[in-house]
């Protein structure tokens, strides 16, 4: 990969390794735009590929704001960017402060989803998630032919969550892959979640994943997704602990009128895994 404004070839490029709750990415300080994240859909693919490279679900450019302390590019593993990711939001406002890009635990950061707010306490953060939209109850989709009730709603990114009677077992990766490119939510598909009730505030929840295209051990925008749907259906109240695949609580607290949600935070952990330098040979 060149540097677009020096027209040299980057040998060397430091990275942070974070994880949030089990879903990892991969950080990189990009204010000095030693990578262009225009086209960087190739980059991003292979450093993110397990086994050949760095590997994770993700990757994320930290990157100057006229609007708020920082924005990022948020790009899933195959390349493809995506406009918000909540366990990804979580790790870049770790990374942030402790990198001293804010000096504040209290920061604000640009997406294409909106204006991110987030709180670090600890090794923990705490995001607010601007207000969902599009949200349309009950909808009917054969999946391995059978019928299933979904529940659509973008978080950020959109989700359909579907309410099983247990998640343990089903099929995720055949059942999430055609609710993912199911004709309802052409061209761009969607997101999609299986959630399961195991008690009055808590959801045990397993996620298909839109751009890693297939199961994650979490999904903060989908557990929040899931938390918001299951209120409105009068199944849970704020606030909502989910246990995510990874076995990592994710806790969400909202406020609701009927089926308009507001002040949506999501809260969870932001590990930092590793710190070091990718070589060349990672992305070529």
């Amino acid at each position: 990969m060149k540097n677009p404004s020096a027209g040299r070839a980057v040998e060397k490029i430091p990275f942070w390794k974070m994880s949030g709750s089990g879903n990892d990415f991969i950080l990189i300080d990009n204010r000095s735009r030693l990578l262009s994240s225009e086209g960087a859909g190739p980059f991003v693919k292979r450093v993110c590929a397990r086994g050949l490279s760095v590997g994770a679900d993700g990757l994320i450019l930290i990157e100057p704001s006229s609007r708020a302390d920082f924005a990022w590019h948020f790009y899933n593993a195959d390349g493809s960017e995506a406009e918000m990711c909540g366990n990804g939001g979580r790790c870049a406002a770790r990374f942030a402060h402790l990198n001293q890009i804010v000096q504040s635990p209290r920061m604000r950061f640009e997406t294409k989803a909106g204006i991110i707010e987030a709180e670090v306490k600890a090794d923990r953060v705490r995001v607010r998630l601007t207000d969902p939209t599009d949200f349309r109850r009950d909808l009917k989709l054969v999946l391995a032919q059978r019928e299933y009730t979904g529940h659509y709603i973008n978080t950020g990114v959109p989700h359909l969550v579907i309410p099983v009677d247990d998640v343990a077992f089903i099929d995720l990766q055949g059942l999430g892959r055609e609710g993912r490119y199911h004709p309802l939510f052409a061209p761009k598909g969607t997101n999609v979640n299986f959630v399961s009730q195991s008690g009055p505030k808590t959801v045990q929840i397993r996620t298909y994943e839109r751009g890693v295209e297939g199961e994650t051990l979490a999904c903060g925008t989908g557990s929040v997704a899931a938390a918001l749907v299951l209120g409105a259906l009068g199944k849970v109240q704020s606030p909502v602990a989910l246990m995510t695949r990874g076995g990592i609580l994710l806790n969400v607290d909202y406020t609701r009128d009927a089926d308009s949600f507001h002040h949506v935070y999501l809260e969870g952990d932001a590990r930092i895994v590793s710190v070091g330098e990718m070589w060349a040979e990672a992305w070529q």
